[in-house]
């Protein structure tokens, strides 16, 4: 059976160490222990990428809260809507295969901004994924579902 394609990379981000910023990046480099030289590498192989979905900004955006991207504290923000996918189903991108591995909580941080989101984005921060295949990713490279 083909892959499906669902969607395509809209922007990339890593967290540096040094710094509570996320940094917008054009390529990221995975491996099986997650996205190479972000903060949090090698400290989680489940919890080592978090894809969310532009669906999340959407949401935010009617109820007049403006957030940046990367706010959310995503790798892969994504014009696909991965919530509803099964832990285990796996997406090809660029050279790597992801495996969504688990949801993404809320955390209180994203109160900072407006005290209304969490409650907001209960179920629809992101997904969190690991790396079956590593490689890069590039902005606009496809989402395919395996």
């Amino acid at each position: 059976m083909p892959n499906k394609k669902v969607g395509q990379i809209l922007k990339l981000f890593i967290s540096e160490a040094q710094s509570s910023q996320r940094c917008d990046k054009s390529t990221i480099t995975l491996d099986e222990q997650g996205v190479i030289g972000d903060k949090f590498y090698a400290k989680d192989s489940a919890r080592s990428i978090l894809l969310t979905s532009i669906d999340s900004y959407a949401l935010i955006k009617g109820y007049d809260i403006d957030m940046p991207h990367g706010y959310l504290g995503e790798n892969l923000l994504i014009d696909y809507n991965p919530y509803s996918l099964y832990i285990g189903t796996q997406l090809k991108i660029g050279d790597t295969i992801l495996e969504i591995s688990q949801n993404c909580t809320i955390c209180n941080h994203l109160s900072v901004i407006d005290n209304r989101i969490p409650k907001l984005l209960k179920n629809d921060r992101g997904i969190f994924a690991k790396t079956i295949q590593g490689g890069d990713i590039h902005v606009g490279d496809s989402v395919y579902l395996l």
